[in-house]
């Protein structure tokens, strides 16, 4: 991850509540995940759980790179649209 790009999220983190919000629910998936993948066997429904947890924690992970990408934009879009200096 480039450092503009870990710049971008961390500004995210602390000004936009969506952005926030699904940081937080990733984390949670992440946090469980691991619960999971500590254990020595799983049973069948965690096998299931594991699987819908991998699911879900990509979509909010997509969803979080889209924010940042719309950011990027953003940033760009008011850099390339400042007024040109009159001759």
């Amino acid at each position: 991850m480039s450092e503009q790009s870990q710049a971008i999220k961390e500004l995210l983190l602390q000004t936009n509540e969506e952005f926030h919000t699904l940081a937080a629910q990733h984390h949670e998936l992440e946090r469980r995940l691991h619960e999971l993948t500590s254990k020595s066997y799983l049973s069948e429904t965690e096998q299931r759980e594991e699987t819908t947890l991998k699911k879900r924690k990509l979509q909010l992970k997509d969803q979080m790179e889209a924010i940042v990408r719309r950011h990027q934009h953003a940033q760009a879009s008011s850099v390339t649209e400042a007024p040109a200096p009159r001759p």
